[in-house]
């Protein structure tokens, strides 16, 4: 598919110099299609710097048309996360998990899934970090974060709601219902850093609850946000410091995850149960 858009063969053919070669503009709703790619496991590196690098100017680009006020109050990132990512989100089964990783079950599949998480959000963590050279007049907010740390963020929460999904398979207590119905599960349970409840909702995520859910998908993405921010720095110590807490984050987040289902697998639980999470309007 030939993403180049008609001002940039335009550019090109005047002679003018585009700022990175891969900065293509794409539609915002083309987000969680390359967030798909990049979550994959099969994905190697150097994709996965363009993919950000692709993903990053969707965001810049999206950012044009949103309100201030929806932006700097984390809504538009809420929306982005649950309406074009999310949804998109490749989570495997546990016949596939066993079968891709050649007959692992268990805690030595869980193991795996939890080494391949953590060496993503540390590989997108050093990349986002590299920008850590930029130099702010004042502390940075939303407004002002350079957007491929709104790119990381978005990233590295796709890659922990999917790896919440895949241990939930992993162990046999998977979210029931529909696809969409077990992604939006997990989503919730990455929400609230926990494991689903075997054959139980999530009672702060309920559909009735609908603004209680925007206000705490929203809270985490910030919160993760605020990470990110934390890793910039002079030189190359942003990329040092942003792989080094994405894999704390996600290695603590995948461990109290497995503590728990561990335990409900031990215990012969049945498929958790699990609550649509509504749409997130910007």
């Amino acid at each position: 598919m030939d993403d180049e858009t008609t001002n940039d063969r335009a550019a090109r053919g005047n002679g003018e110099q585009r700022p990175g070669k891969e900065l293509v503009v794409v539609d915002r709703d083309r987000v969680g299609e390359l967030v798909a790619l990049l979550v994959a496991e099969d994905t190697d590196a150097q994709s996965r710097a363009r993919l950000l690098t692709r993903i990053t100017a969707a965001l810049a680009h999206s950012l044009q048309t949103a309100k201030a006020r929806s932006v700097a109050s984390g809504r538009w990132l809420a929306a982005v996360f649950a309406e074009e990512i999310a949804p998109r989100i490749p989570i495997r089964d546990q016949e596939t998990l066993i079968q891709h990783h050649r007959g692992l079950s268990g805690d030595d599949l869980a193991d795996a899934l939890e080494r391949v998480a953590v060496n993503v959000t540390t590989a997108v963590g050093t990349v986002g970090g590299a920008l850590a050279a930029v130099q702010f007049t004042a502390p940075p907010t939303l407004l002002t974060a350079p957007v491929q740390l709104l790119a990381e963020t978005l990233v590295i929460a796709a890659v922990e709601v999917k790896l919440i999904g895949e241990l939930h398979e992993a162990y046999g207590v998977p979210a029931s219902g529909t696809p969409l119905r077990r992604t939006s599960s997990y989503l919730a349970s990455w929400t609230q850093r926990r494991a689903l409840r075997p054959g139980r909702g999530v009672p702060s995520l309920t559909a009735t609850m609908g603004t209680a859910a925007r206000t705490a998908l929203r809270n985490r993405l910030m919160r993760l946000l605020g990470r990110q921010m934390t890793t910039l720095g002079p030189y190359l110590t942003g990329a040092v410091a942003g792989g080094t807490l994405n894999r704390r984050g996600t290695r603590a987040l995948a461990r109290t995850v497995r503590r728990e289902l561990r335990a409900a697998a031990a215990a012969g639980a049945a498929p958790a149960g699990g609550t649509i999470v509504p749409p997130y309007p910007a």
